[in-house]
C-alpha cells in the first residue's frame, strides 16, 4: 500500500506555516526569485572553489562531485531539540555500556536479552578486543545517529553510526555557506551555533588519551585522497590544528606509535581514525592492506595509544543488533527509552523471514552491514523483476538482511528544477562521549532530491540542507 500523507516540516495539515517557520517563509515569499537564483548559483561555486566535494562510487564521470546543497534550511524548534537531544544522549550511553560489557563481562548475554550467537559470531564482533579497558570505558566517541520523522511528526532512530560516522564537514560547510550567503536571515533568527564543533571534539579526542599524557599528541588516520569522505579528514584536521596522517606515516617502536616528520619521529598519543577495523593493522587483521600501522593493535592493547572509535564499535550499529538497543537502555541504564526504533524484522527468524518474503512489495530489505544506501531493497519503488532478483538473494543468506516498514519520512520545501516541492529528509547528530557527552545543536540534514525517493544518501545522489535549531 503506497503511503500518501507525510508530515511536512514547514506547513501544517490546514495549509499555515508552523511558527518555528513563520519568520523564514516570510522573507522567502518577499525576496525576488531573480536574487534566490542568483545565491544558489553563488553557492554551487563557492563549493565548486572550497573543493567541498563526496566521491560517488561506481561513476564513470569523474571521481568526485559536489554534493547538491539546498538553501531551504531545515528549522527544528528550541524544545523539540531538547527532547531529540536527551534521546540521543540515553541512546548512546546506552550502547557504550553494551560495547564495553560484550567484551568484557557479557551480563546483557548471561541474562538472554540478546542471543548470545548474534553478537559472539557477527562479523564485526573483534575477539581481540575482549578484556581490552579503553579511557573511560568509552567505545563510540563520535556517534551519527541517523533519525527520521514519520507519522504526526515523531522521530524514530533510523540507524546507529558507531565506526566511521562522515557528514559533519557538511553540516558545518552548510552553515558557512548560509550565513555568507543570507546575513540578513541570521540576524532575524536566533539560530543556535554549530562553528565550535571541531572544538568540542578535540576536546573529546584528548579527553580519552593514555593514562598519564597531559598533553597528548592527535592525529587523524585517512585511507589517502581517493576515499570518498577525504574531504572532511583534511578539513576536520585543518579545524583542530592536527597532523592528518596515513598509514605509512605512521611506525611503532618500543611499545609506542610514532609519526614521521620533517624534525623526526613525534609520539602520537590518540588517534582519530577513519579507516576500517579491517585496515588497521595488517599484523593482526587483513595482511594486504597498506592503509594501516602495523603493531597497531599491541599498542593499543597495552594501553600506550587511544583509538577513536575503539576497535570493535562496529558490532553495535550492526543492522541485526539495532532492535535490541532499546532494551540496552533499559538493562544498563534502568531507563525507559525517549527514541523509539523503527519496527524490524530479523530476516534469520524464520517468522520474520516469512513475512518479509510474504510483503517485499512494501518494505525496505537492508543488509545488516549494508551503508551508503547500496545493497538494499526500496520495495513500494522497485520493479517486479528487481524484487524477484533479490527474494533469491534473500533466500540465499537470510540473516545478512533485516526488514522495515516503508517509512512515511517527513518532507522540507525544496528548490528543484520546476521550483520548489517537498521533498524526503532525514538528521545526522553527532554525539560526541568522552568524559562527558556533548553536541552541537543540529545535525546533518541530508535530502533526496529525486521526487518519490527516500534515499537520501549523498553516495546516490542525496543533497543537503543547513540545520537549524532555534534558540529558546
Amino acid at each position: 500500500m503506497a503511503i500518501t500523507k507525510f508530515f511536512n516540516e514547514m506547513t501544517a495539515d490546514d495549509g499555515s506555516v508552523r511558527a518555528h517557520y513563520a519568520g523564514y517563509a516570510a522573507w522567502l515569499s518577499e525576496t525576488p526569485a531573480d536574487r534566490i537564483a542568483r545565491k544558489r548559483a553563488e553557492a554551487d561555486s563557492l563549493f565548486h572553489r572550497f573543493g567541498i566535494t563526496f566521491a560517488v562510487y561506481g561513476e564513470e564521470s569523474g571521481t568526485e562531485r559536489l554534493i547538491p546543497f539546498d538553501i531551504i534550511p531545515r528549522i527544528i524548534p528550541a524544545q523539540e531539540w531538547k527532547d531529540l537531544e536527551a534521546g540521543l544522549r540515553q541512546r548512546v550511553k546506552a550502547l557504550n555500556c553494551f560495547i564495553h560489557d560484550i567484551y568484557h563481562n557479557q551480563e546483557i548475554l548471561k541474562a538472554g536479552h540478546i542471543p548470545a550467537e548474534q553478537v559472539l559470531n557477527n562479523a564485526q564482533y573483534r575477539p581481540e578486543m575482549q578484556g581490552v579497558d579503553v579511557p573511560c570505558n568509552v567505545y563510540a566517541h563520535i556517534a551519527g545517529v541517523d533519525v527520521v520523522r514519520a507519522g504526526a511528526g515523531e522521530f524514530y532512530v533510523l540507524e546507529d553510526n558507531l565506526r566511521v560516522p562522515s557528514g559533519v564537514s557538511y553540516m558545518l560547510e552548510d552553515r558557512k555557506m548560509m550565513m555568507r550567503l543570507f546575513p540578513e536571515l541570521f540576524a532575524q533568527h536566533r539560530v543556535a551555533p554549530v562553528a565550535h564543533y571541531p572544538d568540542l571534539l578535540l576536546e573529546t579526542l584528548r579527553d580519552v588519551a593514555p593514562a598519564g599524557v597531559n598533553d597528548p599528541t592527535v592525529v587523524v588516520l585517512t585511507p589517502g585522497m581517493y576515499n570518498s569522505a577525504y574531504f572532511e579528514h583534511a578539513f576536520l584536521a585543518q579545524q583542530m590544528g592536527v597532523e592528518l596522517v596515513e598509514g605509512q606515516d605512521l611506525f611503532v617502536k618500543d611499545n609506542f606509535v610514532y609519526m614521521r616528520t620533517t624534525q623526526g619521529p613525534r609520539r602520537v598519543d590518540v588517534v582519530y581514525r577513519r579507516v576500517d577495523d579491517d585496515f588497521l593493522d595488517p599484523k593482526a587483521f587483513r595482511p594486504d592492506s597498506t592503509l594501516g600501522c602495523a603493531g597497531l593493535l599491541d599498542v593499543y592493547r597495552k594501553g600506550n595509544i587511544s583509538l577513536c572509535n575503539a576497535i570493535g564499535t562496529g558490532v553495535a550499529d550492526d543492522k541485526s543488533i539495532y532492535p535490541y538497543v532499546p532494551k540496552m537502555v533499559e538493562f544498563y541504564l534502568g531507563e525507559k527509552p525517549i527514541l523509539e526504533n523503527v519496527p524490524t524484522y530479523l530476516c534469520r527468524e524464520a517468522d520474520d523471514l516469512q513475512y518479509v518474503l510474504d510483503h517485499l512489495g512494501e518494505l525496505v530489505v537492508k543488509e545488516v552491514h549494508g551503508a551508503g544506501g547500496y545493497g538494499m531493497l526500496v520495495g513500494p519503488a522497485s520493479t517486479k523483476a528487481e524484487i524477484a532478483e533479490f527474494r533469491e538473494q534473500l533466500l540465499a543468506r537470510p540473516s545478512n538482511y533485516i526488514a522495515q516498514p516503508t517509512l512515511a519520512l517527513s518532507t522540507t520545501p525544496t528548490f528543484v528544477e520546476s521550483g520548489v516541492a517537498p521533498r524526503h529528509i532525514d538528521l545526522r547528530p553527532f554525539v560526541l562521549t568522552g568524559k562527558h557527552v556533548q553536541m552541537v545543536p543540529g545535525g546533518l540534514t541530508r535530502v533526496a532530491l529525486k521526487e518519490g525517493s527516500l534515499v537520501v544518501n549523498s553516495s546516490q545522489g542525496g543533497g543537503t540542507k543547513d540545520t537549524w535549531v532555534l534558540e529558546a
